[in-house]
């Protein structure tokens, strides 16, 4: 039963009883409990019992997103079904759910623009940046004490609890309009006044749940004349309540900024209804409407008398007029929608719809409550959801959904992440953050989790970590990779944050198979390679040099134009015993600049998420200068010839290869190292390099006479620039 107790077979006062008469509380129908319920009733035996007592209800579990606070009430979600189904609300005009519209009436209004005051009672804003507008409306003469029972019904259906009459009546307006309320005991409050201001240091408050809380210093409170006695927007404190010997009443409808609120639940820990609403945004227009409705109920269920209505501060004014274009409409979701069709949807959710002259334009103004609809875009998407996503139609078309190119960053990842992916590689998508802060890595204020709180330095940081995991779990053969940001100090308020892409290999190159059940594992050339691989992809070049590194770096990744654009070095991490050699590529593909963040509220350029646009450096914007090129498949043989060097341990490959293509003029298609060997016939400090050169003419057969005389000067300048002989076979 409801409360716990169990029907069961019990002996009563020393008979066995296989049943048990119920009160009015013990069954959940009510509040009586001083005797047993009595149900006076003709429906014959066997009837259910629902269709007897009218306790049957249905309950809508909704999933309500940041970006629509109008939900977080009943008249809310009614304005929503109302506008799917097409079926009226069910009040009249001017009627308020219980509320019979003749109970409405006119009261005194005293305004100002910082206070005003009624003579007895005063209101003052001295913080209008975290609180725009205050409504307060005096009722004198009521009477505290309990609800009625079709209040206390619909408070319970909801799972809120009874408190008193004046209590219930607010939150009964907060779950209605999504407004909060909150009651002041007048004669509690000292000077009978209201002052919103920010905090001073060292100031505490008591609330309602009996909590002395510290506040902190700038915070927004709401004081009588000499202390704070309400956390903005969250809660009310006890030494102002309402309780059984409160006659005179001063409510609280306020509109106060989500991010003052956000900041003092923080600081206090402290999460409310109220807090929950304002920080996602209230219905600022409907304040003084959601006031009278508030305090006309509380005469209903209190009595007392309507005294003065205070309003202070600024009107709350609407946003202007949006611009919505049916050729727009049509575009983005990929169907013709007439004019008639369009305006009829948005009407619906309460737009202010006028059609201009040409009947294929409007002009928009979204309803108080609808703080999402800023954009033309935001129109077309109500547009699209009224009418079901399922009817959009699904086929691709010829055209992007907007004139802005892709960025080179998105354009140059892609192009990276496609060749890796074709390498047999699989994409990790860890958090940025490390558990050690080393080097230059910084710290989070309000960290995701405890144990990772610095913004990590290289992408390998966190490859490593989940190689460890496989490895812990036996797991041997890994390649990961990875798209994302690194974070290092630059001297700025914001931290400089690079794009880079890592690749993370250990174990054997290929899958094992029955002609080679133990293939080779990894090593530096596999890594180079897949370095190699990578740098063309994101930067769409050709050539890519490799220089010696120090320490785990293995070699420094060059790119002409660039510089040193990443490394290849071998990963130092925890591993067992039996696990091979772990290399990682590590590439930085842009620096995003903190200068070109756009201010909040500010739109960047087309494609950029609002309040967080941002670009790219020239110098460090992949693909902006080296975009891929086509041409067109050769139609002559190409000529290829080898080259055995001995080259001298001091001088690179990389070297060769360059001086090679120098060389090799504008026939010359491609340089290959296919070939390293020391050992008998090698002369000591050299070794043996193998190059295969493939020159092909755009027009013709290459003669032989041109090969061999290429071939010369190649052996020529090789000889004279680096002291490279060929080997004698």
């Amino acid at each position: 039963m409801p409360g716990g107790l169990v029907i069961e077979k019990r002996k009563i006062r020393g008979e066995t009883s296989n049943g048990m008469l119920c009160s009015a509380r013990e069954l959940g129908l009510g509040e009586e409990h001083d005797g047993i319920l009595v149900l006076e009733t003709d429906a014959a035996p066997g009837t259910p019992l629902l269709q007897v007592l009218p306790v049957g209800d249905a309950r809508l579990d909704l999933d309500v997103l940041p970006n629509r606070p109008d939900l977080l009430s009943h008249v809310g979600v009614a304005r929503e079904i109302s506008a799917i189904t097409g079926v009226p609300i069910g009040l009249a005009p001017g009627q308020r759910m219980d509320i019979e519209p003749g109970e409405m009436v006119q009261v005194e209004e005293c305004s100002g623009d910082v206070a005003a005051t009624d003579g007895a009672v005063t209101v003052r804003i001295d913080d209008p940046a975290s609180c725009p507008r205050y409504v307060a409306v005096v009722i004198r003469g009521l009477q505290v004490g309990p609800s009625p029972e079709w209040l206390r019904r619909r408070l319970a259906s909801i799972g809120q609890r009874s408190i008193s009459n004046v209590v219930d009546a607010t939150n009964y307006v907060l779950h209605g309009f999504g407004q909060p309320v909150h009651a002041f005991d007048i004669a509690k409050l000292s000077g009978a006044t209201i002052v919103v201001r920010p905090t001073q240091a060292g100031e505490s408050l008591v609330t309602l749940d009996g909590v002395s809380r510290t506040l902190e210093e700038g915070t927004t409170v709401i004081c009588d004349a000499e202390r704070p006695v309400a956390l903005a927007g969250i809660m009310g404190g006890r030494d102002s309540e309402v309780t059984d010997g409160t006659t005179d009443v001063l409510l609280e409808v306020a509109q106060f900024d989500s991010r003052f609120v956000r900041r003092v639940r923080r600081a206090v820990g402290l999460s409310t209804d109220a807090s929950y609403r304002f920080e996602r945004g209230v219905d600022a227009g409907a304040l003084e409407d959601v006031a009278m409705t508030a305090a006309v109920l509380i005469r209903q269920v209190a009595g007392g008398s309507i005294d003065t209505m205070l309003d202070v501060g600024k009107a709350w004014l609407p946003g202007g007029p949006v611009r919505l274009r049916t050729s727009r409409v049509a575009r983005l979701l990929g169907v013709g929608l007439s004019a008639a069709d369009i305006a009829s949807r948005l009407e619906s959710i309460g737009c202010d719809v006028t059609v201009t002259a040409d009947g294929e334009t409007f002009s928009v103004t979204a309803p108080t409550w609808r703080h999402d609809l800023l954009l033309e875009v935001d129109l077309i998407e109500e547009v699209a959801r009224l009418g079901g996503f399922d009817a959009l139609p699904d086929e691709l078309r010829s055209f992007r959904p907007g004139n802005a190119p892709d960025h080179p960053l998105h354009v140059a990842g892609r192009r990276v992440r496609d060749a890796l992916v074709a390498m047999g590689l699989a994409e990790a998508r860890p958090m940025p953050f490390t558990a050690t802060g080393e080097g230059d890595a910084l710290r989070v204020r309000n960290p995701l989790a405890d144990d990772e709180p610095f913004l990590r330095t290289s992408l390998l940081d966190t490859l490593a970590l989940r190689a460890e995991y496989n490895l812990s779990r036996m797991q041997g053969n890994i390649r990961i990779f990875e798209l994302g940001n690194a974070f290092a100090t630059s001297g700025k308020r914001l931290p400089r944050e690079e794009v880079r892409v890592a690749a993370l290999v250990t174990g054997s190159r290929r899958p094992p198979h029955f002609t080679e059940p133990n293939p080779p594992a990894f090593d530096r050339w596999d890594a180079k390679g897949i370095a190699a691989r990578m740098a063309t992809a994101a930067y769409g070049v050709a050539d890519v040099t490799f220089a010696p590194g120090d320490g785990a770096v293995v070699w420094r990744v060059q790119v002409e134009g660039r510089g040193d654009v990443g490394t290849v070095m071998l990963v130092a991490l925890d591993k067992p015993v039996w696990a091979g050699d772990v290399w990682g590529v590590e590439l930085t593909l842009g620096v995003l600049s903190s200068d070109d963040v756009a201010p909040r509220g500010t739109h960047g350029s087309a494609g950029a998420e609002e309040g967080n646009s941002s670009s790219v450096t020239s110098a460090t914007a992949p693909g902006a200068s080296n975009a891929i090129r086509y041409q067109a498949l050769p139609t002559t043989p190409a000529a290829e010839f080898d080259l055995a060097l001995l080259v001298p341990d001091g001088t690179s490959a990389a070297d060769v290869s360059a001086a090679l293509r120098r060389a090799g003029g504008d026939l010359l298609e491609r340089v290959e190292l296919f070939d390293e060997f020391r050992g008998p016939g090698i002369p000591p400090g050299h070794r043996s390099l193998g190059w295969r050169l493939t020159f092909r003419h755009p027009e013709r057969t290459l003669r032989e006479k041109e090969i061999e005389g290429r071939r010369s000067r190649l052996l020529d300048l090789l000889s004279s620039e680096l002291g490279i002989k060929p080997r004698a076979s």
